[in-house]
């Protein structure tokens, strides 16, 4: 059923006071209808397959009655036995009733309903849209009774028993609830019409109410239909057995196809049995119901009136070729209770009335073709009709209607098992077999999409070796076939029997689920109530008399827009394309928020987030930054810039309409579960008054998400109408409670943050003081943005087994999902329990090791159980995810493999729940929980554990020990901290920072710049030497733990420096060549140990990261992904690190006791990014850039934060300039803007369009001195970035020139960064002898200009 909206569900109202008084006299009636309908029968009514004496009789089974044996008994007891009984005339029936046989142990313990007009074609009593099993008995004489959820009309029952007592027999004695029914009935031969004529010529209609009931074997037939001059109609009619409802109120174009609506309900409506019709229209709105399926639409069009002239015709289209858009056959059925608007029309046709004329031929009773169908319901089903064999001739005809698109449908095996035909299904195409001694001789198909659970006809004819087979109208095809063709005697339709060895018939397609009738073998009927008496043929697991197809996807209870497809016994959904997941496309794929995002690793970008996760309301992308201490949740709207108003009066006033991203169903749905939500809007002005305050009406207000005038323009006291000025008392002219109410002849602005959410967002801006002499505004709106999760951190604490939590009756009769976190110490408890009158949920922890979800819907206890490797009990954080619908259950914990069953395809499929949701216990108090629970989710609605529990004993609000379970996700060195409702990382220990400190600390070094990181002070030194005790042990040092990233095309440079009091040193450096070098100097007297690593250039312009570990005389080696290199110093080298005094990067400008060699690599100190660097848990960059007045740190020269460490800048080609390039300036230059100008860019971008504080002053309110807010906003937007582009123009030419007069006298070398992971393999002495000169023996065809 479609979900109701505003307007269908005013539809709804609309037609209530008709539907209401229809209901009450429904009611009063059923309470009326309850006379015993059987007690008063005689025996010959009662009929059964058998019984197991003339004291055993059906007549005997009255309830309550002793006469005979007690009741009824068959002959034998089995599956196949039924009890009828004939009212004599359709009654309606509202209820039964059953016992066993009088002083017996012979009772039914449950059993099914059949009913039928005609003793033939039964069909089944259906309820919850499946066949219904009843209760029955649990000894001989207790009468069980149930009344009937939806009545039936119908002149025979049949009582099916399925169960019986298993020490006993099936017993019977029974009894009819019910009363007479009457009706009006009319027979249509296709051919025939009733035309109900109006008084007037033409009749407009505000209000249509139509009903009838129906009955057909055909597929296809117009039941209504009227129209109009001037191009209105309505039209019912039936297609492919499914209900088509076609309306057109009509355009003010003549004839035009604009207003044509077009509706379709049910299927399988060619069944031959009664179904109910209702149309009610109210203007446009319109609820069509068939059976007890709803659809609510409007139609389409201008107009509410319905115009049709003269008349409705019922049963077809009169006239032929009357309208050319419905030319359709005429309904061949009968018509019961046919209402048109309260009138009657079979009654005035069987009076004569002049208002009815009668074409055709038309009968007031019901004719009933005597045909039965037989069903086919399992693997094990076949059909065995026996034939006279015949001689080179062959003839059989049937038909079928299915779900499934393969099945064996007739196989018979020629006379002297000569060979065999086999007719089956193959991928919804019809096949035939003619096989010659189990060889294929014959092999051809026809037909497509045979599986659509329509009717269709087969024709198979043979004679010699020509055959002919006739699929539905279609002309037939005729095959010549090698074999020869000699009926055999037995006909298996539908399958084999399992023991095959004497049958004659082998089946390797799959047995038939379906219908089949109108079976004739040689031309002649085959008698299927024979063969159902045991007297011909044979047969198993079918069911004769009836067809038992179903449309499981009617209704669909594929959600979300899943396309439903069915097959027999169930039906799938198919989810593509519709953000959902699942058996019934239930579940959302997408988190509920950003805070969800952000604690599964992401930092920002636009996600797409479900707040009502499994809910009617569609998921929406926003932005997420998840960069800050809170997580913002971004959504833009489609109108941003600064606009300028001038003209507008209150009469005609400006309008500004804003669309945004996503509904306002969705917002709101978004904006429900978060703390805070604000949104920015200015409103400059220069003579133009604003609220119009203190005592006016408005001028300029805003309207939000209530649709609603809002007059207040600051904070959220949203009923006060002042800007944020007047809240605060500081507008310009305090008499004033708002800047531009002061009507100054200069710019001013109110500038507010709107934060009370439930107005928000604003969805129109109306400005209407614009249009005196030099009256201007401007107004600018920002994006909504919001942060916080209700729901994510939504937690309790239970302290006893004995506490717990209640909140109202869970509702998911036909699909519920569940999702929580969980974390204890305990073995085992209850997380939640929901029980009803014997229906019941329940999801527990069994055992440390094993999670439970169990439920009954009515067809007896299921479990699923979903057993860890690992303890539960482990005081982690662990998620649970459990889902039950019609088409299974299913339960998932953390990330292990979900466990699922599926539901059976017939019985009880509602979850029938009464009683309060326990959480953390059961309503006995037993095997409560002991632990935390938290962002309880049941159908997308997060329960509120913390309010419940802060009124609840032995419950807490709240749980601690987040960073047990997310502490990993503090990453570079980065503490977990806890907080009630969460946790975050600490980064001030790591190099990093940012919510989970990944996000790199980096800074572009000039020429000349110089970052200094003391790490011992000199006079303290000098005073450890004063006390004659040894350097302090921090400050000594036998290993070191370096990490740090760059990216630089400058060579020879230095990359990191660390200075000891003793003339000992660390350096990190680049050759000229690029090559990467370390300089061990542990002993100030002694020579520096030298480690190289020469295979590549590493200054080539891309992000490297390096990590440098010594463990006394061993240093390990990482640059990249590379496999790590190990080294060894000398075994004579002093291993300690004395006396340590500061840390350098870039250039070291103390250089009186340098090296020779570090001196040369100093020249002119680094010029690139340096990223994230870190020296023994010391993060010097940091310091600098964030903690700049720190005593530890000097920096000389112009040191600027940027994102030039973001391995995203890095590309996938390095270029190497030659060592004879003599340009270093142009280099500088070059590296400079390269790095800065996209930083400067990209942050730019970025800002502007998620800060509003970019697009807005930082002061909420007050004056502008220059020019008008709208040029200076767009002016200064512009001028940054017409600036930076310039810079980047101008650069790009300077380096062209430079670069083309270079072009021949400098050569340069490109080589790709592929991955050589075997050369780390090798020792130190092999690596350097493997890239000795390497860059001067690259062949010739490897060099390219440089550019």
């Amino acid at each position: 059923m479609d979900s109701c909206t505003v307007s269908n569900c005013f539809l709804a109202l609309s037609l209530s006071s008709i539907i209401s008084l229809w209901g009450l006299l429904s009611t009063a009636r059923s309470h009326d209808c309850d006379d015993h309908l059987v007690s008063d029968l005689p025996q010959l009514v009662f009929d059964s397959t058998s019984e197991l004496s003339s004291s055993h009789n059906p007549g005997f089974a009255k309830l309550n009655r002793r006469d005979g044996a007690g009741g009824w008994s068959p002959l034998e007891s089995n599956k196949h036995q039924w009890l009828q009984i004939d009212l004599g005339e359709r009654t309606e029936i509202t209820g039964i009733a059953t016992q066993g046989r009088y002083g017996s142990s012979d009772w039914v313990i449950s059993y099914l309903l059949m009913f039928s007009d005609t003793g033939s074609n039964w069909k089944q009593y259906r309820q919850e849209d499946s066949i219904w099993a009843f209760v029955g008995n649990s000894n001989a004489d207790g009468v069980v009774r149930h009344k009937l959820e939806q009545s039936i009309k119908a002149r025979l029952l049949r009582f099916v028993p399925l169960e019986w007592n298993p020490l006993g027999r099936i017993g019977m004695r029974v009894e009819v609830y019910g009363c007479s029914y009457k009706s009006d009935v009319t027979d249509f031969d296709g051919r025939s019409t009733l035309l109900y004529r109006f008084n007037q010529k033409s009749m407009s209609t505000i209000k249509d109410i139509v009903s009838m009931k129906f009955k057909t074997m055909q597929s296809d037939g117009v039941m209504l239909h009227g129209e109009g001059q001037r191009g209105d109609y309505i039209t019912l009619e039936l297609k492919k057995g499914k209900l088509l409802l076609h309306i057109n109120l009509g355009e003010p174009e003549l004839h035009s196809i604009n207003g044509h609506t077009s509706v379709t309900l049910g299927s399988l409506f060619d069944d031959q049995h009664w179904h109910s019709i209702t149309i009610e229209r109210y203007n446009k709105q319109v609820n069509f119901t068939v059976d007890k399926h709803t659809r609510h639409f409007r139609t389409k069009g201008e107009f509410d009136y319905l115009d049709i002239d003269y008349e409705l015709s019922f049963g077809g289209i009169p006239v032929p070729g009357k309208s050319v858009t419905y030319q359709r056959k005429n309904f061949h059925g009968c018509i019961e209770n046919l209402y048109y608007n309260g009138v009657n029309i079979i009654d005035l046709a069987k009076r004569r009335k002049p208002q009815i004329h009668i074409m055709g031929n038309i009968s007031f009773s019901c004719s009933e073709a005597h045909i039965i169908p037989v069903t086919f319901i399992s693997p094990t089903s076949y059909l065995l009709l026996p034939s006279e064999p015949q001689m080179e001739r062959m003839s059989v005809s049937f038909q079928f209607r299915t779900w499934n698109t393969v099945g064996l449908l007739l196989h018979n095996e020629f006379r002297g098992a000569l060979g065999a035909l086999q007719i089956h299904l193959s991928d919804g195409r019809l096949k035939i077999t003619i096989l010659k001694m189990s060889r294929t001789q014959t092999d051809f198909a026809t037909g497509s999409e045979l599986n659509d659970g329509q009717w269709h006809s087969i024709h198979f004819s043979a004679r010699r070796n020509q055959v002919s087979i006739t699929l539905d109208d279609e002309p037939a095809l005729i095959i010549n076939s090698d074999a020869q063709i000699n009926s055999g005697h037995s006909y298996y339709f539908g399958g084999c029997p399992e023991i095959v060895r004497h049958s004659g018939c082998s089946n390797p397609f799959g047995a038939f689920h379906g219908c089949m009738r109108h079976i004739f073998i040689d031309n002649q009927p085959a008698d299927l109530i024979l063969v159902q008496q045991g007297m011909q043929g044979n047969f198993s697991d079918i069911q004769i008399d009836l067809c038992g197809i179903v449309d499981r996807c009617l209704p669909n209870y594929c959600e979300h827009g899943g396309k439903c497809s069915q097959s027999w016994n169930t039906f799938y959904c198919d989810c593509t394309g519709t953000d959902y997941t699942g058996a019934t496309c239930h579940n959302s794929v997408h988190e509920q928020s950003c805070e969800a995002y952000k604690h599964k690793g992401h930092t920002l970008g636009f996600f797409s987030i479900d707040p009502d996760g499994s809910g009617a309301v569609g998921p929406l992308v926003v932005y997420c930054n998840m960069t800050e201490d809170k997580t913002w949740t971004v959504v833009q709207h489609n109108n941003t810039e600064l606009t300028s108003v001038q003209g507008s009066t209150v009469e005609r006033p400006h309008l500004a309409h804003f669309n945004y991203t996503s509904s306002m169903e969705q917002l709101q749905s978004m904006m429900k579960s978060m703390d805070y939500c604000e949104q920015q809007m200015a409103y400059y002005c220069k003579k133009s008054r604003l609220l119009n305050t203190p005592d006016g009406i408005p001028f300029t207000w805003w309207i939000g998400r209530t649709n609603e005038k809002q007059a207040y323009w600051g904070g959220s006291s949203h009923r006060v109408q002042k800007c944020e000025c007047g809240l605060e008392e500081n507008c310009l002219d305090t008499t004033y409670h708002c800047n531009c109410d002061g009507d100054r002849d200069k710019w001013t602005n109110d500038t507010v943050l709107l934060s009370y959410k439930d107005l928000l967002p604003v969805t129109q801006i109306i400005i209407g003081d614009t249009n005196r002499t030099n009256s201007k505004a401007a107004y600018k709106l920002g994006p909504l943005r919001c942060y916080g999760d209700k729901n994510y951190w939504n937690a309790a604490s239970f302290n006893t087994e004995s506490s717990y939590l209640h909140f109202p009756t869970f509702h998911g009769e036909l699909s519920a999902d569940i999702s929580f976190f969980f974390k204890t110490t305990a073995s085992s408890g209850v997380f939640l329990e929901n029980l009803g009158i014997k229906d019941f949920i329940r999801i527990e922890l069994n055992s440390p090791m094993e999670v439970v979800l169990s439920f009954d819907v009515g067809n007896g206890p299921l479990e699923v159980t979903v057993k860890s490797p690992m303890h539960l009990n482990d005081n982690q954080w662990h998620y649970v995810e459990a889902e039950r619908n019609i088409k299974e259950a299913s339960l998932q914990v953390d990330h292990l493999p979900r466990k699922s069953k599926e539901a059976p395809s017939d019985g009880h499929i509602q979850l029938q729940l009464s009683s309060r949701l326990f959480v953390g216990g059961t309503a006995s108090r037993q095997k409560g929980f002991l632990g935390c629970i938290r962002s309880l989710r049941l159908n997308g609605i997060t329960l509120d554990l913390e309010e419940r529990a802060k009124v609840t004993p032995g419950v807490r609000p709240g749980c601690l020990g987040h960073c047990s379970s997310y502490g990993n996700l503090c990453h570079n060195g980065g503490r977990c901290i806890e907080k009630y409702n969460g946790y975050l990382c600490n980064c001030s220990h790591s190099a990093y920072d940012g919510p989970f400190c990944k996000k790199e600390i980096s800074a572009f070094f000039e020429p000349g710049t110089s970052l200094v990181y003391t790490l011992q002070e000199p006079y303290k030194f000098a005073k450890n030497l004063s006390d004659s005790s040894a350097v302090p042990s921090e400050l000594t040092f036998i290993r070191e733990n370096i990490a740090f990233s760059f990216r630089t095309i400058q060579t020879p440079c230095i990359l990191l420096h660390v200075s000891t009091f003793h003339e000992e040193y660390m350096a990190v450096t680049l050759s000229k060549n690029g090559s990467f070098q370390i300089r061990y100097k542990l002993d100030g007297d002694g020579e520096s140990v030298f480690i190289g690593i020469n295979n590549r250039n590493w200054a080539n312009g891309q992000l490297h990261s390096i990590k440098i570990d010594r463990e006394e005389k061993d240093i390990y080696i990482q640059i990249d992904q590379f496999a790590t290199m190990k080294y060894s110093l000398p075994s004579v080298t002093n291993l300690e690190f004395n006396a340590i005094k500061s840390l350098t990067l870039g250039k070291i400008l103390d250089n009186d006791n340098l090296d020779e060699e570090v001196l040369r690599e100093n020249t002119e100190g680094f010029i690139g990014c340096l990223s994230s660097v870190q020296f023994n848990g010391i993060a010097p960059l940091k310091v600098a850039l964030h903690h700049p007045n720190s005593p530890a740190v000097s920096v000389k020269g112009h040191l600027v934060e940027s994102n030039c460490g973001s391995s995203a800048l890095s590309g996938s080609t390095a270029f190497t300039t030659s060592s004879s390039l003599t340009v270093p300036d142009l280099r500088h230059l070059y590296l400079r803007f390269k790095y800065q100008i996209s930083d400067l860019l990209s942050e730019y971008i970025n800002e502007i369009t998620y800060n509003p504080t970019i697009l807005f002053p930082e002061d909420h309110s007050g004056a502008i001195d220059v020019g008008e807010p709208y040029k200076k906003s767009i002016r200064s937007d512009l001028a940054v970035i017409g600036g930076v582009i310039a810079v980047v123009i101008f650069v790009t030419l300077c380096l062209m020139a430079i670069m083309g007069h270079l072009l021949y006298k400098h050569k340069g070398t490109y080589r790709t960064n592929e991955s050589k992971g075997a050369e780390y393999a090798e020792t130190v002495d092999t690596t350097l002898k493997a890239n000795t000169n390497e860059q001067d023996s690259v062949s010739e065809s490897k060099k390219e200009y440089f550019i």
